[in-house]
């Protein structure tokens, strides 16, 4: 039986430190801080609610990140 992967821990990073930069700034540093997935998001997008350890959110409202979440 193959063993069960184990995912890789997320980076210690908040969220909040991404809200207000720019979205290319915001995506590029959240990549070479080792988020796997960045996922930038118009506001009110409809989206799946599913729970990905190593993503990373982005609402973005006039090309600046308005909130960021984990998952």
């Amino acid at each position: 039986m193959a063993p069960i992967p184990t995912p890789s821990p997320e980076p210690q990073d908040s969220p909040e430190g991404y809200v207000g930069l720019d979205t290319a700034r915001a995506e590029r540093l959240a990549r070479e801080r080792g988020w796997s997935t960045v996922r930038s998001l118009p506001p009110g997008a409809i989206i799946t609610m599913e729970y990905r350890a190593g993503r990373l959110n982005f609402e973005v409202r006039d090309g600046r990140v308005a909130r960021a979440w984990k998952g």
